[in-house]
């Protein structure tokens, strides 16, 4: 089976971070910042917080501070990073947001 139409969308490559033979689910992580977006495929045991620090790496490797970031989903902030990742309420192709915690002025 494919993955959802909404989670090819603005998406470079796909990043497996789920075994073969395990349940995946599709997700996208936004980092709007830098305008970029990255397609996983999780496994049903990967936390909220390993999934926020493979895209910090990927996207923004010179961030020294991850705890300046949240995660997102639907809107709501993700407390506890140590989730997995489908408990938290995504479901197939659901964008997560990972964003600066301090609002900082549109120039």
């Amino acid at each position: 089976m494919s993955a959802p139409f909404a989670s090819q969308l603005r998406t470079r490559e796909t990043i497996r971070l789920a075994g073969d033979g395990q349940g995946a689910t599709s997700v996208r992580v936004q980092l709007p910042e830098l305008w970029d977006v990255l397609r996983f495929e999780v496994a049903p045991t990967q936390t909220v917080q390993a999934l926020k620090l493979e895209t910090l790496e990927r996207l923004a490797p010179d961030s020294q501070f991850p705890e300046n970031f949240v995660m997102k989903v639907r809107g709501w902030e993700i407390l506890d990073g140590r989730a997995p990742v489908p408990e938290v309420g995504p479901v197939g192709g659901s964008r997560f947001l990972l964003t600066s915690r301090r609002r900082r002025p549109v120039r």
